[in-house]
């Protein structure tokens, strides 16, 4: 049985063309082989995946495109969303050390339903899995600054970590109470080996302490490249555990996980994952949480 109704709080749309990561030649990434997604995948061909799951809103995440293009993505996005009735809320892209980040973020938020930023600031000792410059970017007093920029426009931030960096963006929470944070990918569990998990167990009970610190259930498949009930249910489970079903929103990270499943596939493995919730909580997770975070 589908619970209705469900928002994804987490999804992508593009142009081919517009964003450089699908273009040129093919160079190793996070998610493996992505030759699949080299093409257009529109607000059209998102609603054709979802609505058959029930899916009646959506938040848009960013898909970095070129460099000083960000505030023509949420034009775009806007436009997508007038003809299609999808997304309905957009988290865009802003290099918060940028000198003129609050320009950036005033224009996006005319162009756009600006909801909230992202800024990758993953790092890692794979270098295929790095993204920041290095690990500690938040730490700095000037991305700091733009941080404080997107404090004072009332935008979520999310957040995207590996375990070795929650220990900063604990501290980093604790020192923005006015900002709501939302850990992307259930914090990015990279290796299952027993340190691995204790490591990225111990990250998310900091991060969870902090009670503007939300967690997004999405992105997992990311590392093993499948989805499947054995690899998901733990992780749902104990990111539950840590932060509560009142804190988790449900995100697809499509159609990146296209790479290795369907939609259906997925919203039904994340629907069994969240079989131990009552009702009440399910759509907690799958509705009432990504409403409240992103004003929907």
């Amino acid at each position: 049985m589908i619970p209705e109704p469900v928002i994804d709080a987490h999804h992508h749309i593009w142009r081919h063309a517009a964003t450089p990561w699908l273009n040129g030649p093919a160079q190793p990434r996070i998610f493996g082989e992505y030759a699949p997604l080299r093409r257009d995948y529109l607000a059209a061909d998102f609603k054709a995946d979802v609505q058959p799951c029930g899916v009646v809103k959506s938040v848009y995440i960013q898909v970095n495109v070129e460099p000083g293009a960000e505030v023509e993505e949420t034009r775009w996005v806007a436009s997508q969303a007038a003809e299609h009735g999808f997304p309905h809320a957009v988290v865009g892209y802003a290099d918060l050390a940028a000198p003129d980040v609050a320009d950036t973020l005033d224009r996006e938020a005319q162009a756009c339903n600006l909801r909230g930023i992202r800024q990758q600031l993953h790092w890692h000792e794979n270098p295929t899995w790095r993204f920041a410059r290095r690990p500690d970017v938040m730490m700095s007093a000037q991305w700091r600054r733009g941080l404080r920029e997107v404090a004072r426009r009332g935008l979520v931030f999310d957040l995207q970590v590996f375990a070795s960096q929650m220990a900063d963006a604990a501290s980093l929470a604790r020192d923005f109470p006015e900002v709501t944070f939302v850990l992307l990918h259930a914090g990015m569990l990279e290796s299952r080996s027993a340190e691995g998990v204790e490591r990225w167990r111990m990250g998310l009970k900091a991060l969870a302490a902090c009670p503007n610190v939300l967690v997004k259930l999405s992105g997992l498949g990311t590392f093993d490249h499948a989805c499947s009930l054995a690899l998901w249910e733990p992780v749902v489970r104990q990111t539950l555990d840590a932060f509560g079903p009142g804190r988790c929103l449900y995100g697809s990270n499509y159609p990146i996980e296209s790479l290795w499943t369907s939609y259906a596939t997925l919203f039904s493995t994340m629907n069994a994952c969240l079989s131990v919730l009552s009702p009440a909580e399910r759509r907690a997770v799958l509705h009432d949480n990504a409403a409240r975070v992103y004003g929907l």
